[in-house]
């Protein structure tokens, strides 16, 4: 395919959305719910007791896992929104505490995500003298990010016998 082909086509697929008025930060909102949703359901599958485990030794246990999402997800908004993320470390062996985290966490990047601003989603930011990313690439990896390590908690889960819900997109 010549990139000519490339560009139009990407200007096609572009089309259902501008026609339908929803705009790249809709798309946004309605996943990153979706995850949430599905973040907790698999968050909650595993016992309590289970929060310790790990399936060997360098791994991260469930807990440990789980709040390593909740905290990245909320360092990534607070960066792209330039503010502080108000999420703060629970014992990793606590369900309850751990479940919370990721609801605040979850509720913290899509109250972020619905009021940032065109110029935050371009802004570049990044460590001086290392890689810069916009707003909007911060976002992508982050959502990639969690789905990465929710694969993760479903191996946990079946290594324990028991089965991952349903996906949800």
């Amino acid at each position: 395919m010549n990139k000519f082909t490339v560009v139009g086509l990407c200007l096609l697929m572009t089309l259902p959305v501008a026609a339908a008025g929803a705009t790249l930060q809709d798309e946004a909102l309605k996943h990153w719910k979706a995850s949430k949703e599905f973040t907790i359901a698999v968050a909650e599958m595993m016992p309590a007791d289970g929060y310790d485990f790990k399936p060997n030794p360098e791994e991260m246990s469930f807990g440990e896992l789980m709040i390593h999402m909740a905290v990245s997800q909320g360092n990534s908004f607070a960066r792209a929104s330039e503010t502080k993320s108000p999420l703060s470390k629970p014992d990793p062996k606590d369900k309850a505490a751990v479940i919370k985290l990721l609801n605040d966490s979850f509720d913290f990047a899509i109250q972020t995500l619905e009021n940032l601003k065109p110029e935050q989603m371009e802004r570049m930011s990044g460590k001086p003298g290392g890689p810069q990313s916009s707003g909007r690439e911060i976002l992508w990896s982050t959502f990639t990010h969690i789905a990465h390590h929710r694969g993760q908690a479903e191996v946990y889960l079946r290594v324990k016998n028991i089965k991952p819900p349903q996906y949800r997109f």
